[in-house]
């Protein structure tokens, strides 16, 4: 298990959201024995100058990624009923052009896109898709967000279109495992399904925003601070469980065994 590495991380990049600083990722990435560690942190790539730095420091492998938001419709499309809840989507750099590719997708996002967040569409994601792999994101993705809504055929005609723009090789159905969040039991299975009726292979993530287990009260409180509440408000926003730090391999094979 010390192949495994960590494909969906965000650090103190996705601002107020991500706890973990780039330097602790990197070094206890290196610690539990790892080679390699991605950054995708939330609709934005400040961190990755900092990041090469302190994976070069560490000794590991840096995979620059980013987690967008992606439009309902279309980017010019902005009534708030319709368009202001986005899908999330993760996306990998496979080489330079990849790379590039991300630089472009963030930069249209944040200048052109943005509407309560940034945002690209598919028509977006298909002009600039080379060099990119695409992971289908955590349960705010747009194909995890229809399996869990028991729309099936609709999910099935998404991870086509995905499967088209990206090719089998560089499109993976994540699976992830968290506490609190009950639902993916029940969608994690037909995932798995639906990646063996496509020809596609899955991914296990862990949904990092923290380093080690015992940072999670210190993220409840950055959470606090973003939604403008306090901690002693029971019905503040909540990661609802501590397993959203940074795993170790033998963790990770604990954790989803499957």
């Amino acid at each position: 298990m010390s192949a495994f590495t960590h494909l969906h991380v965000h650090s103190e990049f996705s601002l107020l959201d991500g706890l973990a600083r780039l330097g602790d990722l990197c070094h206890y990435a290196q610690q539990s024995g790892m080679t390699a560690l991605a950054l995708t942190d939330h609709g934005q790539m400040y961190g990755m100058i900092k990041f090469q730095r302190a994976a070069s420091r560490a000794g590991i492998k840096p995979i620059y990624g980013v987690e967008l938001y992606q439009a309902p419709r279309r980017l010019d499309q902005r009534e708030s009923q319709l368009d202001s809840k986005a899908f999330h989507i993760v996306l990998l750099a496979k080489n330079l052009t990849g790379y590039r590719n991300l630089l472009q997708l963030d930069t249209i996002a944040n200048l052109q896109g943005f509407y309560y967040r940034p945002r690209v569409d598919k028509e977006t994601l298909a002009r600039y898709s080379e060099g990119l792999i695409c992971l289908s994101a955590c349960l705010s993705g747009e194909v995890p967000s229809l399996v869990a809504g028991g729309q099936l055929e609709k999910a099935r005609q998404t991870i086509g279109w995905f499967k088209e723009v990206y090719g089998a090789d560089n499109y993976f159905l994540e699976l992830q495992r968290h506490g609190g969040v009950p639902e993916l039991e029940k969608v994690n299975p037909q995932l798995v399904a639906l990646a063996k009726d496509f020809g596609l292979r899955c991914v296990a993530t862990n949904d990092v925003h923290y380093v080690r287990q015992q940072d999670a009260s210190a993220q409840e409180l950055l959470l606090a601070i973003q939604t403008n509440t306090t901690m002693a408000d029971p019905n503040r926003m909540r990661m609802g469980s501590d397993d959203y730090y940074l795993m170790t391999p033998e963790e990770m094979a604990r954790h989803l065994p499957e």
